[in-house]
């Protein structure tokens, strides 16, 4: 089983006004802009997911010479971007951590909405919503396996099991497509109902081999995808209400930041357990599951095992 070794660390970037005057193009609805938006995710996302990963290890406390493998990710500015790629970034690190000595995997995430940002018209209710709910952000986390205590590492969470899972029945209800214009995008209605009716198929899969039925005795991080997809898993499953406050914390203040939200549900889960005197990063639970949700549509599904949190005396 794989731990995470370091801190998520997170930035938020913002459109800001002075930037919008000067690019009218990215401004308009309708207005072909491609160059002006890839010139600046080309120059500025490596920058944001470079920053997230010196501060991880920086935290890790450990010499960056002894990372040995690099994941990357940034899911915008192609044709059905994976915002699932939270998942699927977990899952990579988990087996190369798993299957190589002594590995310790950087794995790096950086979104950046530039490619879908534009001037709204009502009648496009996915554009609408789009610019409403979705944000930038980065982070990095280091994974590996065969804790070596001797390097003084202070594993987050346990990655236990993975899997991925395509949505019966989901085709064409969300999808994304490169053009001239930017980062265009469809959301079905139908959406939150697809995701929230395989949640508990996921669940079961995932959780049978341990004995666990309660869904309201894990901890949850749940991909922020929009309001409607938290509520309606939160009724699907009668979660109680507490249980997904990280998500909708994380989706109040950064919005949905396509493959980087759970990194960020992660560190808010733990920095609040530690707050408020848990004794496990999992909010004092031992067991707990991760969802990311994208195109597909696709569920990744992690299981998560949390650990006790050791305070220091002053």
């Amino acid at each position: 089983m794989a731990d995470e070794k370091s801190e998520i660390k997170k930035r938020n970037l913002h459109l800001t006004e002075e930037f919008l005057k000067k690019s009218s193009s990215i401004c308009a609805y309708n207005v072909p802009s491609l160059d002006a938006r890839q010139d600046i995710k080309i120059m500025e996302t490596p920058k944001l997911g470079a920053e997230a990963a010196r501060k991880a290890i920086e935290e890790w406390g450990q010499p960056k010479s002894k990372i040995t493998h690099l994941i990357f990710h940034a899911s915008s500015g192609v044709d059905m971007p994976g915002c699932y790629a939270d998942g699927t970034i977990l899952r990579i690190a988990k087996d190369l951590a798993e299957n190589n000595v002594a590995a310790r995997v950087l794995a790096v995430c950086s979104e950046m909405t530039v490619d879908s940002f534009r001037g709204p018209l009502d009648s496009d209710m996915s554009c609408l919503v789009g610019q409403a709910i979705f944000g930038d952000g980065a982070a990095a986390l280091i994974i590996g396996a065969n804790h070596d205590t001797l390097l003084e590492e202070r594993p987050l969470f346990e990655l236990v099991s993975a899997a991925q899972t395509i949505v019966p029945n989901s085709e064409g209800a969300l999808e994304a497509h490169l053009r001239e214009v930017g980062l265009t995008f469809y959301l079905s209605k139908d959406l939150p109902t697809l995701v929230s009716n395989s949640i508990k198929t996921c669940l079961v899969e995932a959780f049978s081999e341990l004995g666990i039925s309660d869904w309201n005795s894990l901890f949850w991080i749940v991909h922020s995808g929009g309001p409607a997809i938290l509520k309606e898993i939160e009724a699907k499953v009668r979660l109680n209400k507490e249980k997904l406050r990280a998500s909708w914390h994380i989706l109040r203040e950064y919005g949905n930041m396509l493959g980087t939200s759970v990194f960020f549900i992660l560190d808010e889960m733990r920095r609040k357990s530690l707050e408020e005197g848990k004794s496990t990063t999992g909010e004092g639970l031992e067991w707990g599951v991760l969802f990311g949700f994208g195109p597909g549509v696709t569920v990744e599904t992690i299981v998560l095992r949390s650990v006790p949190i050791i305070t220091t005396s002053p």
